[in-house]
């Protein structure tokens, strides 16, 4: 009877321990990382009349591994040049509005990963988020 028990409890202790170690693997598999293009970026952009319009973002780029943000860090010249000509294309509608603000997004992870796929050979940005964003 005391070895129906200890075989149990051995068993019980073995997945205790071994549910950690399974959960870990899962989770490694997928390491999203962040780069914050700093300092913030400000440019004019287009506005009806004769007051010129500004806008400041922040940028965080997301990407899918760790090891993609040296490539991000490296390129860092080129992606802030990109940003700042396409913000300067923007009309004050919008930049103004929250879809057009999104449509921004949108196409600057499209625009930026046509311009590094040249350079890195591979997709490198998976999303980016304005964590900054002030118009005037």
């Amino acid at each position: 009877m005391f070895k129906r028990y200890l075989v149990q409890i051995f068993a019980v202790v073995a997945l205790i321990f071994a549910t950690p170690s399974m959960a870990n693997k899962d989770t490694s598999a997928t390491q999203l990382a962040y780069f914050t293009l700093e300092p913030d970026l400000t440019t004019n952009f287009y506005t009806q009349g004769k007051q010129l319009g500004y806008i400041q973002v922040r940028i965080d780029i997301m990407v899918a591994s760790q090891s993609d943000l040296p490539i991000i860090e490296r390129h860092q010249p080129l992606i802030r040049d990109a940003v700042i000509e396409m913000l300067g294309k923007q009309t004050e509608a919008t930049v103004k509005s929250l879809a057009g603000r999104e449509d921004m997004r949108k196409s600057l992870v499209k625009e930026l990963n046509e311009i590094l796929l040249p350079e890195t050979g591979k997709t490198v940005i998976a999303d980016l988020l304005f964590t900054k964003y002030l118009y005037q």
